[in-house]
């Protein structure tokens, strides 16, 4: 668990306060969700499937929320890229967290695997 707080606490701010009420935010979601260190990025697993991911765009910068599955959603704040399987969700460090957009995007995550449209 060290290594997760170092993680965070090794930020530098304003993408450290950011990062850190992205947890809280996802934490929040559901009680089955765990964040972990996997890659050297902290990853949330729901029942220890990886789900989503914090981390800083290369050329722009930005914090962003990597959805693992995001191929399956059509929203037009998510952004592709080069993935094939993921999306991201940027944010602006100037803006405040769009709450509403984060709670429904990762309850949407969550759902693919309580439905099993992505098997645990």
């Amino acid at each position: 668990m060290k290594q997760l707080d170092d993680f965070y606490l090794n930020q530098e701010e304003p993408i450290k306060g950011i990062f850190l009420a992205l947890k809280e935010i996802i934490l929040k979601q559901d009680n089955n969700i765990t964040n972990v260190l996997k890659y050297g990025m902290p990853f949330f697993c729901y029942k220890e499937k990886m789900f989503c991911y914090l981390w800083i765009h290369k050329k722009l910068k930005q914090p962003y929320i990597g959805i693992v599955e995001g191929k399956h959603f059509e929203e037009s704040f998510l952004i592709q890229e080069n993935r094939s399987r993921m999306k991201i969700m940027m944010f602006d460090v100037y803006e405040d967290l769009p709450l509403e957009q984060i709670e429904t995007i990762i309850q949407k995550a969550i759902n693919l695997y309580k439905t099993g449209i992505v098997k645990i």
